[in-house]
């Protein structure tokens, strides 16, 4: 399948992608939200009666509109809604703090700021911080709405579905400070098609979202991807390992998508509610991405339900998907799989020469799915997209003589120890595989002309270790200049909505001073 093929048939805009099944079959359920199923035709008079309201609320073409919303069949329609006006969605995670929100409001020269506040507290206090004043868009009520940023300046619109913004994702990266994704409709798209041709989404599936829409793959994958297939989004606001359980036992999910995180909470609920196996119910597939994938989760899980779990590779910036681990050809490793049709990709050293065959260097790409670049932030595009189209996704790997691709670490996760090339995720895998460890991140501290491994743990509840006995079994494991020179016991690591681990928080605790792990663990 080729970049061409891909292309071949799809829309112009995002919005576009479920009209077909709106015509076709449109009583088959859209959305299952909190019981109640809306099908393909209610969902696209939603989207028609939500983007009227927008106009009325002065929404231009080319205007950028935030929303900060959990999951919700609301959200979906509004960032459609956004998308039929040729306006650009921001949709942010009502769980950011002020500070947060508004860094991405000014930053955008968002038109309008919309809440859903009758969904969550956080977006409530919000919309009262703000000013906003209470109505309905479309057939979605308690939705705050911000006064009109009457300074705000539209941005030309495209013809073009290529140079047509339809999203602007903000992403921090590894470093904290937010960076506004410009992704366009055709981004969008091709990713959708691509992960829905891969996965064999059809109308049959059932696909448990659980991960945030205000994220990348919770906004292309999730959403997008599963309406262009005709399939049901069982739509979740929170996680819930409890409710995720029941989900797939008894509602039919065929497909999840997840975060290592999703996964070891499950198991984690598992173990502490006693229950001797989980029901897969209808589940066909299981897929994770977003975070280094350890073997001893990926056996727990696989052993649990008794099918693959295929792991994945994406950046907000590439809408996301790179690389996949093909359901017809799992892997017993922690390859994140093939490089995806249509993506082109090459492995360079720091002076940018092609690596030879299998060894490490920092993986740039090249495609239909790379994006339009950052927001008002032209060095920051022109550093990360070279004049060729070449997109550096800052990640250290390296590719088998079978094509598989192996994500080693960020190039600025990179701990160099007394000369040596100290990889986060392989430490971090050690420490994981112990049974009492839930989860682990690994960073470097910087000391006198050296740099020190500090490794941060989240234990199982009520788990009897220590930080000398951790110290011991990883030493057992890890030759001298991988060990971790601390270890600090937390009752939880500091992480996205998505699970995702916030490895800039930790860096900067561990650079900040030595830390003392019953502090820190308080």
């Amino acid at each position: 399948m080729s970049a061409s093929d891909l292309l071949e048939g799809l829309p112009s805009r995002v919005h576009d992608v479920y009209a077909k099944f709106a015509q076709e079959t449109p009583d088959h359920p859209a959305f299952v939200e909190a019981g109640r199923s809306w099908s393909y035709r209610q969902f696209s008079d939603a989207v028609e009666a939500a983007s009227r309201d927008l106009r009325e609320l002065q929404i231009r073409p080319g205007d950028r509109v935030m929303v900060a919303s959990e999951n919700s069949v609301a959200l979906g329609a509004i960032l459609f809604a956004i998308g039929r006006l040729d306006a650009w969605a921001i949709a942010v995670n009502p769980r950011l703090s002020a500070r947060e929100l508004e860094q991405i409001r000014s930053h955008s020269g968002a038109r309008r700021v919309l809440f859903n506040s009758a969904l969550s507290r956080e977006a409530a206090d919000h919309a009262l911080r703000a000013g906003a004043s209470t109505r309905s868009i479309g057939p979605f009520g308690g939705i705050g709405v911000a006064p009109l940023n009457e300074e705000a300046r539209a941005e030309p619109v495209e013809a073009d579905a290529a140079r047509q913004v339809a999203a602007l994702m903000y992403t921090s990266g590894t470093t904290g400070t937010p960076k506004g994704v410009m992704l366009s409709h055709r981004n969008l798209l091709i990713a959708a098609k691509t992960s829905g041709v891969l996965r064999r989404t059809g109308p049959a599936d059932r696909i448990y979202g659980v991960l945030p829409m205000s994220h990348i793959v919770g906004y292309s994958i999730l959403l997008i991807s599963t309406l262009m297939h005709g399939a049901t989004l069982h739509v979740v606001s929170k996680a819930d390992p409890a409710a995720l359980a029941e989900a797939i036992a008894k509602d039919g999910i065929t497909t999840l998508y997840g975060v290592p995180a999703t996964y070891q909470r499950l198991l984690e609920y598992k173990a502490v509610k006693g229950i001797s196996r989980l029901d897969r119910g209808r589940l066909r597939m299981m897929c994770v991405a977003g975070a280094p994938l350890d073997l001893t989760l990926k056996g727990r899980m696989e052993e649990e339900f008794g099918i693959p779990l295929l792991n994945g590779y994406g950046i907000t910036e590439c809408s996301p998907g790179l690389a996949g681990v093909r359901e017809k050809r799992p892997a017993d490793d922690e390859t994140v799989g093939p490089i995806l049709p249509g993506v082109e990709h090459r492995i360079v050293d720091r002076n940018g020469h092609e690596v030879p065959a299998g060894s490490v260097g920092e993986l740039h790409v090249r495609g239909p799915n790379v994006m339009l670049g950052y927001y008002r932030s032209v060095e920051q595009t022109r550093a990360a997209i070279d004049p060729d189209g070449w997109f550096n996704t800052g990640d250290l790997a390296r590719i088998n003589g079978e094509g598989d691709l192996y994500i080693v670490g960020r190039t600025k996760e990179l701990i160099i120890r007394s000369g040596f090339n100290v990889y986060p995720a392989e430490v971090e895998a050690v420490l994981n595989a112990h049974e009492l460890v839930v989860q682990s991140a690994v960073v470097g501290r910087k000391v006198d002309g050296n740099e020190e491994v500090v490794a941060f743990v989240q234990l199982l509840p009520g788990a009897a270790i220590g930080v000398d006995e951790l110290k011991s079994y990883s030493a057992g494991l890890l030759t001298s200049y991988k060990r971790p020179g601390e270890i600090v016991i937390l009752d939880a690591l500091p992480a996205a909505s998505t699970g995702k681990i916030l490895k800039h928080k930790l860096r900067e605790l561990a650079n900040g001073s030595k830390i003392d792990p019953a502090t820190a663990a308080g």
